[in-house]
């Protein structure tokens, strides 16, 4: 495995219907959006996961936990703990969770600042939530504030 600080990334915001991915790279401390896997009540498309894992050979994955407000755990917290350790298991790699609060409401303001879809059921934005875990996970590998 690569030094820290130059490691590759995937990124994965878990959701029951859809899961978002991000790629990037630890050195430049940013992502992008990468793709948005179906699930079925939490469960993902793996061989897409496995297709994308094989693709980016990513050095670190890591996963968004959606935290409360008051740093509690939730019924999500737990799926997206089950998932992240279905890919450590599935595919050997590190797998590291990552507070993920507000993420897809700060994702939709950006969807919507640029002028995009507002419809969100439609068109997600759980790929650009990932982008966002990505780039907290980075920032808090260099200690940055956000």
């Amino acid at each position: 495995m690569p030094d820290t600080g130059n490691r590759r990334i995937l990124a994965f915001d878990f959701g029951t219907r859809r899961i978002g991915v991000a790629r990037g790279q630890e050195l430049l401390g940013t992502g992008q959006p990468l793709a948005m896997i179906p699930a079925r009540d939490g469960i993902p498309d793996w061989q897409q996961v496995e297709k994308l894992l094989a693709e980016w050979q990513p050095d670190i994955v890591v996963v968004g936990l959606p935290l409360n407000m008051d740093d509690t755990e939730n019924d999500m917290c737990a799926r997206a703990r089950k998932f992240g350790k279905r890919l450590h298991g599935r595919y050997h790699v590190p797998v590291e969770m990552v507070d993920e609060r507000l993420t897809s409401f700060e994702a939709k303001g950006d969807v919507m600042a640029a002028g995009g879809s507002r419809d969100f059921g439609r068109h997600g934005v759980d790929d650009r939530a990932a982008v966002l875990i990505l780039e907290t996970w980075c920032r808090e590998q260099t200690g940055k504030p956000d």
